[in-house]
């Protein structure tokens, strides 16, 4: 067997002020040896791959690898020249036997409001109707026509925060691979729940329900279960939520078990948690018994395409008087630049955030002192190693931010311990994060609470200006399979 793999990923907000060019790709991840070494979320699947492929004696060929942080659509000259480089490589692999591509879900370009169907057609086109074509995608995705018609098989993360990429680059190589040895025939089927909404596993009922998608797999046909969550801020005919069942054959089983998660998601929709406002989340955390109590800036999660300095929750928290409270993660290459030059202990008069544009509040002056510098900072989501860039640590009367030169959520507490911070002394920690932080956080905090804050992704599903979606979806309207719908 010979095998083509190759990644290219992103995650497109629509309503970003931040284009997706090349230093984007190019600052987290560009090679075409990612799976000897890459770091970073879309290196681990070409690395499974490998490892799995090599095991069984097959030929490897790997392509292009790159991934850049969410922001705004990606430049149309960028994404054609990195699609084109990969399908390059692949003719001059052919024949192959298996494609896999690991990629987002919700990329979009200039001219594409669909990257991975654009990019898993033309693939089809060069390896013919024979060959195994699967797609590891974000769960944060728009499920399009294109690729469920251009792939053999689909496979979606199932945990949010992700914490099983590994995992389900795994399954997706057993699938494919079955399928080429003729041990399987896999169809797909998806069903629109016609809803928008955020699905985190770790808490019920969500929790529940994909427990129950996991037990289904490999039992009476069926090979794989996905709920695809859509991305919310991606305006793309398709955006929204998705049930997605593989089975060995029979269409029609997909159809009706991918119904019947679909249905079942519909009726537990009014269960799914609802976050507090910015003054209500932070009444709670004032008033906790216990510390720190882990705030997340929903709203303002680079991991969305946000710039990551909004400065409506520090604001807010300068007005209320708060002490022993951090922030995290702010990005200012300028500001970090500055306070690296000053050095430790330095003294200074800056501004901090409010720099990107509307959604990013206002700027906030503040007199801080250099408390730790940290040169080519990490962090971690899971075993994924992520970058920070260099990072600041700087305090104003008790209230301590982070910030630095790479845009990036906050994933874990080494974001603060880095650079000395301890938080187990802090009352509060903010974190500019919608979900990834929270394995990392949770065994430190004595509760977690997510903030509907403003800024670019705002969890307000119903004021989304999208040009391209129906309106026709829940929260939007009560019911969006009523005739009148």
């Amino acid at each position: 067997m010979k095998l083509f793999m190759a990644s290219l990923a992103t995650e497109t907000n629509s309503f970003s002020p931040i284009p997706t060019g090349w230093s984007g790709f190019r600052e987290h991840l560009h090679t075409k040896e990612a799976s000897r070494g890459g770091a970073g979320l879309y290196a681990a699947a070409v690395t499974v791959w490998r490892q799995r492929a090599e095991a069984l004696g097959w030929e490897v060929v790997e392509g292009l690898s790159t991934y850049a942080q969410p922001a705004g659509p990606t430049v149309r000259e960028v994404y054609e020249t990195m699609r084109d480089d990969i399908l390059a490589d692949l003719t001059a692999a052919m024949p192959v036997d298996v494609v896999l591509l690991s990629m987002h879900g919700a990329m979009i370009a200039e001219g594409y409001d669909d990257c991975e169907g654009d990019m898993l057609t033309r693939v089809r086109q060069i390896v013919g109707p024979e060959a195994k074509v699967g797609l590891e995608i974000d769960p944060h995705c728009h499920l399009t026509e294109a690729m469920l018609g251009s792939a053999t098989a689909i496979i979606c993360y199932k945990e949010y925060p992700h914490i099983d990429v590994s995992e389900r680059a795994d399954e997706l190589f057993t699938l494919c691979a079955d399928a080429a040895a003729g041990r399987t025939n896999p169809v797909m089927r998806d069903y629109d729940c016609r809803m928008m909404a955020m699905y985190h596993t770790p808490f019920e009922p969500i929790r529940g329900y994909v427990d129950r998608m996991s037990a289904m797999e490999g039992q009476g046909g069926i090979l794989s279960v996905s709920l695809a969550h859509g991305f919310p801020w991606g305006d793309n005919p398709r955006v929204g939520t998705r049930t997605l069942v593989i089975t060995d054959g029979d269409a029609d089983l997909a159809a009706a078990r991918a119904e019947a998660l679909g249905q079942e998601l519909w009726e537990m929709r009014h269960q799914l948690r609802s976050f507090p406002d910015l003054e209500t989340g932070l009444d709670r955390a004032v008033e906790a018994n216990a510390q720190p109590v882990v705030l997340a800036d929903f709203a303002d999660n680079a991991g969305g395409g946000a710039p990551s300095d909004s400065t409506f929750v520090l604001r807010a928290a300068l007005d209320r008087g708060l002490k022993d409270i951090a922030f995290g993660i702010f990005w200012d290459p300028v500001l970090t630049g500055m306070c690296i030059d000053a050095g430790l202990g330095a003294k200074m008069e800056v501004r901090v955030g409010g720099k990107i544009g509307r959604m990013s509040g206002d700027p906030v002056d503040l007199t801080v002192t250099v408390r730790g510098i940290s040169h080519d900072a990490i962090q971690h989501l899971g075993s994924a190693e992520m970058k920070l860039g260099d990072a600041v640590w700087l305090e104003a009367d008790g209230v301590h931010i982070v910030v630095n030169t790479r845009r990036t959520q906050t994933f874990h507490p080494e974001v603060f311990e880095t650079l000395g911070l301890e938080l187990a002394k802090m009352k509060i920690v903010v974190v500019k994060s919608s979900q990834h932080f929270y394995d990392g956080f949770v065994p430190i905090a004595s509760e977690v609470i997510h903030l509907a804050t403003p800024g670019a992704i705002t969890p307000d599903y119903t004021i989304i200006p999208y040009t391209k979606r129906a309106p026709t979806y829940w929260p939007k309207i009560e019911n969006p399979f009523s005739e009148d719908a």
